[in-house]
């Protein structure tokens, strides 16, 4: 024992085994430790593997109806600004539902709630390809269902990369993760465009998707396992020993973590931009080449529209190169930069702004212009999204980083993509109300509407720069007693990066 005091065990009482006293100093056993969670190398690189083709399959979701868009406007007789709700719906079930996921993994088996989770979004997306025109309501209300069920799986499933990985190791883990966010979105497009294309019909593409998502749920429950929160931190121990904090207390603990407040914000910014040009970008684009003359208006489906499959294959393009950029970008320079994360997603979202301006405005006169700087737009967009999602981790104890991360998907989508679909086409549809009915004014109310995007982005930009001032205090407080783990003493006093934080040190280790 500490001190060199020697501890005695308690006498038991009149129940204790034979009724016996064991005298008085008699010494306590040594307290038997629990034994170490660990996991094998390629088992933790194939429950990644894994978790990545879900990821892939949730964003799919997320956009395969921009695909289809036109096809889904002619069938139900929607206009743009009802459009646009199409996508508020499905944000705002996300966002109402993750609190409430990020809870249940944060307590409970975080694999059940997964599972669940993809059960749900790939049953509301199959019964929705059946769905009469006459019920557009109930179209609505099924990609509202679909948004339910993504939002157990964005909330929890990086926090068990985060528990399965450490430090560079989980940068790049995460960067390949996030690869799948643009890279899913662009194969949305792909997807929904091409089978409406092949079978003349749009509600195949989602018919397709729910056998690719039962083949997700059985490699799910098959190959990734449920680490022990902070495992992979704490040595394999895990976070699980000490006292279990309340919600509440969860969550005013984030309130004063301005690494994490900032950084959200940032992320919100993000979220308003890419919710707008994800959901609208196609038409657009597609509106833009009937400006130019390449292509004859549209007004029966089935729409052909070659943009879908253009701007679908430019974000998966972009989005890979931007999220390995970024991640690396990040790996090496926060050993020289202790703010290098931050500073990174701040000059890309500064920079991203005049790329969407010019592509705007250039659309009108050169179309290949507005394709490259739309490109590059996605390009520095894409960099950021491994990066966020490391700053949190990285700044927020393990305990509650599954309500940290159901947080910002909430304020980041309430805030940001919720409703920039739907704002963007109101101004649209208010401004076309107010012109002559014809497809150059139809053009210029969108592209007018897309403004906002290159403001808010610029705002996003600014949030990541405050977040650069409280990043090393906060990375130091993750770690400290009392505001760490409730396991504070797992934390390994051998280790040097450790140490370095707790006492303030901004020199950053070598790699493991």
């Amino acid at each position: 024992m500490a001190g060199g005091m020697s501890a005695e065990c308690p006498e038991p009482g009149p129940g204790g085994p034979q009724g016996q006293s064991p005298g008085p100093g008699r010494q306590c056993p040594p307290p038997i430790p629990p034994a170490p969670w660990s996991l094998p190398r390629w088992r933790a690189y194939v429950a990644a593997a894994v978790l990545c083709y879900i990821n892939l399959l949730n964003y799919m979701n997320w956009f395969i109806i921009a695909g289809v868009l036109l096809d889904v406007q002619e069938v139900f007789q929607i206009s743009d600004s009802h459009a646009g709700l199409l996508q508020t719906v499905f944000i705002g079930c996300l966002l109402l539902s993750a609190p409430v996921f990020g809870y249940l993994g944060d307590r409970y088996s975080r694999k059940t709630t997964m599972s669940f989770g993809i059960l749900l979004w790939s049953g509301a997306g199959l019964s929705s390809s059946f769905i009469s025109p006459r019920y557009s309501w109930l179209f609505f209300l099924s990609r509202g269902v679909v948004g339910t069920g993504s939002a157990s799986y964005a909330t929890i499933a990086p926090t068990v990369l985060g528990d399965l990985f450490v430090r560079d190791e989980r940068t790049r883990v995460l960067a390949v993760f996030y690869i799948f966010i643009p890279v899913g979105s662009g194969l949305g497009y792909v997807l929904g465009s091409a089978v409406t294309t092949l079978t003349g019909n749009w509600r195949w593409a989602l018919r397709i998707m729910p056998c690719l998502e039962a083949m997700a749920l059985i490699l799910l429950i098959l190959l990734v396992p449920d680490p022990p929160r902070g495992a992979t931190e704490t040595q394999g121990e895990g976070a699980a020993g000490g006292s279990r904090s309340s919600w509440c207390e969860d969550v005013r603990y984030l309130g004063k973590n301005w690494s994490f407040v900032w950084s959200t914000l940032g992320v919100t910014a993000m979220a308003f931009v890419t919710g707008a040009l994800g959901f609208w970008a196609p038409k657009f684009l597609l509106e833009a080449r009937v400006v130019h003359g390449l292509q004859p208006p549209c007004f029966q489906e089935p729409c052909s529209n070659p943009d879908s499959l253009i701007f679908g294959s430019l974000t998966i393009i972009t989005g890979v190169i931007g999220v390995i950029l970024g991640a690396e970008a990040a790996r090496r320079y926060k050993k020289v930069i202790p703010r290098a994360e931050p500073l990174i997603c701040a000059s890309s979202l500064l920079a991203t702004a005049p790329c969407l301006y010019l592509a705007l405005f250039l659309a009108p006169t050169t179309l290949l212009a507005s394709y490259v700087f739309l490109g590059l737009g996605e390009l520095l967009l894409s960099c950021n999204w491994a990066v966020v999602a490391d700053i949190l981790l990285s700044v927020v104890v393990p305990r509650c980083r599954g309500t940290a991360e159901a947080l910002q998907i909430t304020v980041g989508h309430i805030l940001g993509d919720a409703g920039s679909p739907y704002l963007t086409g109101l101004i649209s549809s208010v401004l076309r109300a107010r012109r002559p009915d014809s497809y150059l004014q139809r053009f210029l109310s969108l592209q007018q509407s897309f403004l906002c995007c290159a403001f808010v982005i610029a705002l996003g930009g600014g949030c990541f720069l405050l977040t650069a001032l409280y990043l090393e205090r906060d990375e130091a407080r993750a770690w400290q007693p009392g505001t760490g783990t409730p396991d504070s003493k797992d934390v390994d006093s051998n280790d040097p990066e450790r140490q370095g934080l707790l006492s303030g040190a901004a020199a950053s280790t070598e790699e493991p």
